[in-house]
């Protein structure tokens, strides 16, 4: 299923039920927050053994991330997500919570290299997972810590 906001399948590399945001909530030159729903999904290509595990929030926040780029890039090409730092998980699994995800990405440093970003996903009130994470971009010798 594309998602709900054409932007967003303009802006990430991913397709078809691989695309996992619903839509943008808010974006600055810094920071996005992007709304989903499909954590819910009962045939989420994400789940193991009928059920989305946790760390699947990494795949949100990188997506998240990719949007990021997009929108301040205007023929941005896809950077590569090569580490994920500090990331606490505070749920075991995503699909029995009954709120859509937030989904917020900070940059913390960008150089030629790539990009480091703070992420956060939530459903309501309830942090589900955070970490930072590190993304090369294409055509870079070295890489943003």
């Amino acid at each position: 299923m594309p998602p709900a906001d054409p932007a967003l399948a303009r802006l990430l590399p991913h397709r078809g039920a691989m695309c996992l945001l619903d839509a943008i909530e808010s974006a600055s030159a810094e920071s996005i927050a992007c709304r989903a729903s499909s954590h819910r999904s009962p045939d989420h290509p994400l789940r193991v053994d009928g059920r989305l595990p946790a760390l699947a929030a990494i795949e949100y926040a990188a997506q998240a991330i990719a949007v990021h780029g997009g929108l301040q890039a205007a023929a941005a090409a896809p950077g590569l997500l090569v580490a994920v730092r500090d990331v606490r998980l505070h749920a075991a699994t995503l699909d029995e919570l009954a709120d859509d995800l937030l989904v917020r990405a900070t940059r913390l440093a960008a150089g030629a290299g790539g990009l480091v970003y703070a992420f956060e996903v939530s459903a309501g009130a309830r942090l589900v997972a955070e970490g930072r994470a590190t993304v090369a971009l294409p055509g870079s010798a070295g890489s943003a810590t």
